[in-house]
């Protein structure tokens, strides 16, 4: 009997899970960074040494990751992320500038997520769908597509909600409460969407096996007893019971000697 050996958590063909492609914990403190870095040295040095500080505090965390030997596609993202928010706050001359970017993309995704769920094919269920190996097979379940709808709009009010916050911080000119805005109401709320979308592709994953139960359960009722199952050849010495009725064994037997 050998010993059960730990799975190896640097295996390749393990698939990463929803943290892991963000990160992990590190990535999620990571970017938060440039955002912390720009509001104070923009307070104290002004606009154009805090788009270089953001720049920078990027720059290094995608260098540290790379000597780290650590996922490097979230650095890479938030590296693209911030050089595009640095270019909108030095076209538009203001701090604030840096966070119009994040606003209307959450504008964008709150529109996506509420568009798929009126067309019958909500977000959630198909980007999870695709991510399992399961396909659309959730969508001929009501039951599965209504828990899927629910974290669908989710995902809607969490990006919503940005919206509406930080857009109104914008106009009010409150950069400061902007950046803590963007931080508070970035993967902490992220991370209820993502709790709601666990229960959901659960409850979804068991409609289908229930689903599933029911049909082979129909298929071995009585219609499915045809007339080869009864044939006597086909009936074993195991298979006669206390109740079954043996044939009378027609053989000829000898005849006993009178003695």
């Amino acid at each position: 009997m050998t010993d059960r050996q730990p799975a190896d958590e640097s295996d390749p063909e393990r698939p990463q899970t929803l943290l892991e492609q963000l990160g992990g914990v590190s990535g999620l403190i990571y970017s938060t960074v440039p955002v912390l870095v720009f509001v104070p040295i923009n307070a104290i040095f002004g606009l154009t040494a805090a788009i270089w500080a953001a720049l920078g505090s990027a720059g290094i965390i995608l260098v540290l990751r790379l000597v780290r030997h650590e996922p490097i596609q979230p650095a890479i993202s938030g590296f693209l992320g911030v050089g595009v928010c640095a270019f909108i706050a030095h076209r538009t001359g203001d701090a604030k500038g840096y966070f119009l970017f994040g606003i209307y993309t959450s504008l964008a995704y709150c529109a996506v997520f509420l568009v798929s769920i009126v067309v019958r094919w909500p977000l959630v269920g198909v980007a999870w769908g695709m991510l399992n190996g399961l396909g659309t097979a959730w969508r001929r379940n009501r039951s599965a597509v209504r828990a899927y709808d629910i974290a669908t709009a989710g995902w809607a009010l969490v990006f919503g909600a940005r919206y509406l916050v930080q857009s109104w911080l914008y106009d009010s000119d409150h950069t400061g409460f902007l950046a803590f805005s963007r931080i508070a109401m970035g993967w902490p709320l992220a991370a209820l969407a993502v709790l709601l979308t666990i229960w959901a592709a659960r409850r979804s994953d068991r409609m289908l096996a229930e689903e599933e139960a029911l049909a082979v359960t129909a298929a071995l009722g009585p219609d499915s007893v045809g007339p080869d199952s009864l044939d006597p050849d086909s009936v074993g010495p195991d298979s006669v019971g206390p109740g079954t009725v043996q044939p009378a064994d027609e053989s000829p037997k000898p005849d006993r000697k009178q003695h």
